[in-house]
């Protein structure tokens, strides 16, 4: 297997949502280039060169085996995939997407569609702010100074300002920061199957709601107005129960929490099957449990069409 090679890349945009942009290509540069070893805080700063709309600007290094034309060829298609057109561009413009290679190693490269190092990095600095986040010591390999040194000798009056925006190296690490995500829908809408699914894919720990056998369920269905409220109520205190066993116990080899329901859906059905006194008695008692209980950071909600429902549920 290739040595990796530490690459050293610039991203901006200032097109659209800007910041959705540099996450999704955050993204796509960790799953398609090289692991992410470290990423600069998020800056803004005035177009470069042109008269457009402030960019917001990066820069990011990772680990990659990719020979430098082959990552180029990545670098432009996922430009590409997040609606840059450089075809209709014709010198500087502003971009939903710019991405820039800085450095390969410590490589000094010359291709027609490709220089390393880049040959204007010391003249900007939007990316050299961002570059001594990731590299204050990294020595250009032609001019032979550090990332501070440059800094200090570049002679761009527009000083990038650092914002409190956050992006993140890859979706796992994204939910970590969440905590508790809870996705909720109708039966049949494909809630277990999606919090399993993003359970693996991002090491959530899963919570699903368990179905016990309700005593009180047969009664019901032959006398609702009698037996409602004994049933609602033991609905609650079985969801309450299950909910604060699941929530309360953290697994600390998992990043974030994932459920397929949330205990809020009772009021729900109560509301539908309890007469308007005994709902607001269970509304109370609901109030007063629901204050101890975790709440999700995130609600997730599936919607279906009633065919796809009813397939589902077949």
């Amino acid at each position: 297997m290739d040595k990796p090679t530490i690459i050293y890349l610039s991203l901006g945009s200032n097109l659209g949502h800007r910041l959705r942009y540099l996450q999704d290509a955050l993204f796509a540069l960790g799953t398609e280039i090289g692991r992410i070893q470290s990423l600069s805080r998020v800056y803004e700063s005035p177009a470069w060169g042109f008269s457009g709309a402030d960019f917001l600007n990066l820069c990011v290094s990772l680990e990659t085996t990719m020979p430098p034309l082959k990552v180029l060829e990545v670098l432009l298609s996922i430009e590409k995939r997040l609606g840059r057109d450089r075809g209709k561009q014709e010198g500087y413009a502003s971009r939903t997407m710019d991405i820039d290679m800085l450095y390969y190693g410590e490589e000094t490269l010359s291709f027609p569609e490709l220089i390393v190092p880049h040959p204007r990095l010391h003249e900007r600095l939007f990316v050299l702010r961002p570059l001594a986040d990731v590299a204050p010591q990294f020595y250009h390999p032609i001019l032979q100074k550090d990332t501070r040194n440059l800094i200090q000798q570049c002679k761009d009056k527009q000083n990038p300002v650092k914002t409190a925006h956050k992006v993140f190296p890859s979706r796992a690490r994204l939910f970590s920061q969440i905590g508790f995500i809870a996705i909720e829908g109708n039966i049949g809408a494909g809630k277990t199957s999606l919090a399993k699914k993003m359970a693996a894919d991002f090491n959530a720990k899963l919570i699903l709601e368990r179905f016990a056998e309700n005593p009180f369920l047969p009664n019901f269905y032959q006398d609702q107005a009698r037996y409602a409220f004994p049933l609602e109520m033991s609905f609650l205190a079985d969801r309450y129960q299950q909910f604060m066993d699941d929530t309360s116990q953290y697994d600390l080899f998992k990043g974030f929490m994932i459920s397929d329901y949330d205990i809020y859906k009772s009021l729900i059905f109560a509301q539908i099957t309890l007469q308007p006194q005994e709902f607001e008695l269970y509304r109370k008692i609901f109030g007063f449990m629901y204050r101890d209980t975790r709440k999700p950071q995130i609600y997730l909600y599936l919607h279906q069409t009633t065919e796809r429902f009813l397939e589902n549920i077949r």
